[in-house]
């Protein structure tokens, strides 16, 4: 068994874990990722919009991230409402939900938190108003401790799939910026806390870049070999040798295996099938949606196209009249997956059987 608590600080003394913070006067406080990596900067999340814009403008992102902001979102959006009768009180609070539903609907941990607290709210019922937005606070702060808890047991079976010494591929970001304390790139901080060398090739992740302002920013702090490459690089460093495995994030996984993260995993993973190195996707078991069937059923979002134009770049970089596909995420078959590590354990093929007994435990 793993001891919890040991992990914990290990995984403290290496990464940025306030990423969302709620504070002792109740107010929702995250770090604001647009500004990252050259400035550091806290934002106060006061009212509906606030919350709504910082998960669409990528503020705040990463599946389990998202989770744990729309948990302390709706407390904290509930405290306005606190002098109101129930049914006002919930008609309210019901607009809330739908509406920060709406803003990225791939990621499933951003439903899952918001029907958790919902279901809260109508099992208490019967309670006072105060008394139900108390417990809405307790329950936001348990989804937050539960994913502190789920992030170390991922990082410690993440980690025993690596040897001293290797490289590893990822892309995007799933460190403790998306998560509480990390989960595709968490193996790796738990790893430089424990005296292992492993070597990250970290994937740009266009056009938004990610991996580029956040990951090997995360990784480069906490003193972890990191190396940035452009996304059409994995193929070569994969050529070279350089890489023994690939660890990815995800945001939705599907009954089957597919899986759902940043665009451009699927094509990491096609590639590294081509060469045989194996691909792992990491999250917790609230990334996984029994409902949905396969990767087909997935709904991909789509972005605005001018982050591709004009985004980071002081002119744009297309014509205007020059059309744009943006899609946030690309769908992973599940037949390019090697395991699926989650808090339960590492998941094997066949996907379809043994992500139903998951559930059954």
């Amino acid at each position: 068994m793993f001891d919890l608590e040991k992990t914990k600080k290990e995984m403290e003394s290496v990464a940025i874990v306030d990423n969302i913070r709620l504070t002792d006067d109740d107010k929702l406080v995250i770090i604001d990722q647009v500004k990252l990596p050259n400035i550091m900067e806290h934002k106060t999340i006061s009212d509906l919009e606030d919350a709504y814009q910082a998960i669409k403008k990528l503020e705040i992102r990463g599946a389990p991230a998202i989770g744990i902001f729309a948990g302390y979102a709706m407390y904290v959006l509930s405290l306005k409402d606190e002098d109101k009768d129930f049914e006002t009180f919930y008609q309210n609070f019901k607009h809330n939900k739908e509406y920060l539903n709406s803003s990225r609907p791939t990621a499933v941990n951003l439903s899952w938190a918001l029907n958790r607290m919902d279901k809260l709210v109508l099992d208490n019922e019967d309670k006072d108003v105060k008394e139900i937005i108390d417990l809405l606070k307790k329950e936001a702060i348990a989804i937050h401790n539960e994913d502190i808890e789920m992030c170390c047991r991922i990082c410690e079976y993440g980690l025993s799939l690596l040897k001293d010494g290797d490289g590893v591929l990822t892309h995007c970001n799933a460190g403790p910026l998306a998560t509480s304390y990390g989960t595709a790139q968490g193996p790796f901080l738990l790893a430089k806390a424990r005296g292992m060398n492993i070597r990250v090739f970290a994937d740009e992740t266009r056009p938004l870049l990610q991996g580029a302002r956040l990951t090997s920013f995360e990784l480069e702090k906490a003193g972890v070999d990191v190396t940035l490459i452009c996304d059409n690089m994995a193929s070569i460093v994969m050529k070279n040798g350089w890489i023994q495995a690939c660890f990815v994030g995800c945001d939705r996984i599907a009954a089957n295996g597919d899986f759902a993260n940043k665009i451009g995993t699927s094509g990491v993973a096609i590639l590294a099938n081509h060469y045989g190195i194996p691909v792992y996707t990491l999250g917790p078991s609230s990334t996984i949606d029994m409902n949905c069937p396969d990767g087909d059923h997935i709904k991909i979002e789509l972005r605005d196209p001018e982050e591709i134009k004009n985004m980071w770049y002081e002119k744009p970089m297309a014509l205007k009249e020059t059309k744009c596909y943006n899609p946030a995420f690309d769908v992973t078959d599940h037949e390019l997956l090697t395991g699926i590590v989650t808090e339960k354990g590492i998941i094997y093929p066949p996907f379809d059987v043994n992500l139903k007994k998951v559930f059954e435990e």
